[in-house]
């Protein structure tokens, strides 16, 4: 697997027409894109199809959670969709509905661990008794033993992850900066090189690429860096 399938560019923009050009000035240096709900809801949903019908990857970021049927349902109809990924949160009733659902597709399920925009305190708040990297890794464990094609957490998690999912699992990290690059409303980021070099498989990277001046050669920046990490 080269840098351009590890690399999602995160379509985090509020129009349709915006998504378009990014697209269009990417070209083809970019094949993968994840698209979550502020898109989806602007009509998404149905770029997603046609992304996926020229060509293109598709991670659909929806984080589910719901009870096991509505979450079923929900897998089945985004299966049909040609969707390459899809994310809900990792809880173990309901990764077990999703991975049914979606057997026998090419469809990767890929379990929510903590947001890499929470940090202890944000985890205390919410009523969590464990810290961040102690919660990940539960978490992570419950999606292998649900049999969930991957994980998504931070890459300061990654290595202790990928000891416990084993070398196959799908490994996606968001919170990905370049050096030197604004973290925003990230707490646990890290560069792309040291990102893969940890265990990630797939990096996800919105506003340093898609806010750049120039995000065609942003994008091919981080690919370059990339390719030399996997050298």
């Amino acid at each position: 697997m080269d840098a351009r399938e590890r690399l999602i560019v995160g379509l985090d923009v509020p129009t349709l027409g915006e998504a378009e050009r990014i697209v269009d000035t990417l070209g083809d240096d970019v094949v993968f894109y994840k698209i979550g709900y502020q898109l989806a809801f602007a009509g998404g949903l149905e770029f997603a199809r046609d992304l996926a019908k020229s060509g293109k990857k598709i991670f659909l970021d929806m984080k589910l959670l719901d009870i096991d049927n509505t979450v079923a349902s929900g897998v089945e109809n985004i299966v049909k969709m040609g969707m390459s990924m899809l994310t809900l949160h990792a809880y173990p009733k309901a990764m077990k509905a999703a991975v049914e659902a979606a057997k026998g597709s090419d469809l990767c399920l890929l379990g929510v661990t903590v947001l890499t925009s929470m940090d202890e305190q944000d985890l205390i708040a919410a009523g969590y008794e464990y810290d961040p990297h102690t919660l990940v890794l539960r978490r992570a464990e419950q999606a292998h033993l649900a049999g969930m094609g991957g994980i998504v957490c931070s890459a300061e998690e990654s290595a202790a992850v990928r000891k416990i999912i084993g070398p196959d699992m799908a490994l996606v990290t968001p919170g990905i900066r370049p050096a030197g690059a604004d973290k925003g409303d990230q707490k646990r980021v890290m560069t792309p090189a040291d990102a893969l070099k940890a265990g990630s498989s797939h990096l996800v990277v919105a506003r340093p690429i898609v806010k750049a001046a120039d995000p065609r050669e942003a994008a091919r920046a981080i690919l370059a860096e990339m390719s030399a990490a996997l050298q």
